[in-house]
């Protein structure tokens, strides 16, 4: 199995500029696992143990007007940046994906010279067949593409489990993405070890220049975040509940008590994930639907993917049994 550039980075020599540390703290709306926990009753609480009348009743109804407005005018932009895109067969699916991420590869390569991608594991690697056949294996620039995993299990890369060794298998050796461009965990560390440094290879590349910052959360900009979703909603390594769910400081987090075997992982955060410049959420199979229903149409206790969104561009894609329940 070909090596890829070792994320063991030695903090002497790749230290993070303080520049880059944010004090970015993204709505509580947008990072939790459940249903919106930031909402008007806060404010109604608020005002109904406000004692006394006249301006500062007024005061505050104008406040809790304000605050609604401006979560409504947020819905709202989030809204016109998504799009769901629902296929009668799967293998549609995969030919539009395919065109999907060629078409970003080529606009970005041309703009920056650079196309930083990071994808998840499961099916999602599958999804990706079509980017390996003509006219896509031939005519993308490869060398130009730099790769990363939204979540990795800390295991061996040729364990059975490991992200890598199922990208590399279904993707990895069949385009010629330079070993160097290819950014996977250190396995061999802890897990906590693991997330660190691969956190610490992040800020390095942003450092020279790979990877992008976004201007609004000060989070790393991927430019496209490929990402699959589990039956209970789950994305990457952020489960239904687990308190992950709400980091918003850290790039890249470790989890010891995952409740998917194997229990250690690490994971991006969601602000990492929201601060990507595109994301393509790829969803198939009947088994997914009461998640895709929750997570799209926030009934009952909305799943972690309800929390993604993207700074540009969301993109559900949906095979029909996915979407069976919309």
């Amino acid at each position: 199995m070909a090596t890829s550039s070792s994320c063991s980075l030695r903090s002497i020599l790749f230290s993070s500029p303080t520049n880059l540390r944010s004090n970015y703290s993204a709505p509580k709306n947008r990072l939790t696992c459940s249903s919106s926990s930031y909402s008007a009753s806060r404010f109604e609480s608020f005002s109904v143990s406000s004692i006394g009348t006249g301006s500062t009743s007024r005061r505050l109804s104008h406040t809790r007007r304000k605050v609604l407005e401006v979560r409504s005018m947020a819905t709202t932009a989030e809204e016109k940046k998504k799009r769901v895109e629902i296929y009668d067969l799967e293998e549609n699916l995969a030919v539009d994906l395919a065109k999907f991420t060629a078409d970003l590869s080529d606009k970005f390569c041309k703009e920056r010279g650079a196309f930083t991608v990071v994808v998840s594991g499961g099916s999602l690697i599958k999804s990706l067949r079509k980017l390996v056949e003509s006219p896509y294996a031939d005519s993308i620039d490869w060398a130009r593409w730099h790769f990363f995993w939204v979540d990795e299990r800390v295991v061996p890369k040729e364990h059975d489990d490991s992200n890598y060794k199922l990208a590399y298998d279904g993707f990895l050796s069949k385009v010629p993405i330079p070993a160097g461009n290819v950014y996977a965990i250190n396995e061999s560390l802890s897990a906590e070890a693991a997330a660190d440094d691969y956190e610490t290879c992040l800020k390095h590349l942003v450092k020279t220049n790979i990877l992008r910052v976004s201007e609004t959360t000060g989070f790393p900009k991927f430019d496209l975040m490929l990402l699959g979703m589990g039956p209970d909603g789950h994305v990457a390594s952020l489960f239904p509940g687990h308190g992950l769910c709400n980091e918003n400081k850290k790039w890249v987090v470790s989890i010891t008590d995952s409740p998917k075997p194997p229990s250690e992982r690490i994971t991006f955060t969601f602000p990492v994930i929201n601060s990507s410049a595109h994301v393509a959420l790829v969803v198939c199979g009947s088994g997914k639907a009461e998640a895709v229903q929750a997570a799209l149409k926030k009934t009952g206790t909305v799943p972690p993917a309800g929390s993604v969104s993207a700074e540009e561009e969301l993109v559900w894609f949906l095979d029909k049994p996915a979407s069976s329940k919309l």
